[in-house]
């Protein structure tokens, strides 16, 4: 998954923060979709990796997830913010799996109740 993630890494659009992610949901039927983070001028119109993994798998008809792989360009764990939470809240049980990871391998896993005590800071 690491190697995959990766390489979608290239796929980011992120000109104004240098922060690129990358994001595969898995969901229980073995099916994967990707994502990537794409900025824009107006940050309001930005919308994350996770976001767009989550997109694509709700486009594609998927529904029953199993886990969330979530990659940064940073050398640091970032997590998710908010705005995804709330979207995880509304497509995903609490039996999702969290796979956070750095791309210099770093990695945390967690389950969906930790991840909601996280927090996106300023040096995220």
């Amino acid at each position: 998954m690491k190697e995959k993630l990766i390489k979608l890494l290239d796929n980011s659009y992120a000109p104004y923060s240098d922060m690129h992610f990358a994001c595969i949901v898995e969901t229980k039927d073995g099916e994967f979709y990707e994502g990537v983070n794409v900025e824009n001028a107006s940050y309001g119109g930005t919308i994350c990796a996770e976001r767009n993994a989550i997109n694509n798998a709700i486009s594609n008809g998927a529904k029953d997830f199993k886990a969330l792989y979530l990659m940064t360009s940073s050398d640091n764990i970032c997590y998710p913010c908010n705005i995804c939470k709330q979207t995880f809240l509304e497509f995903f049980d609490e039996d999702v799996v969290f796979n956070i990871m750095t791309k210099s391998g770093k990695m945390e896993v967690m389950t969906f109740q930790k991840l909601m005590t996280t927090i996106f800071t300023k040096a995220d």
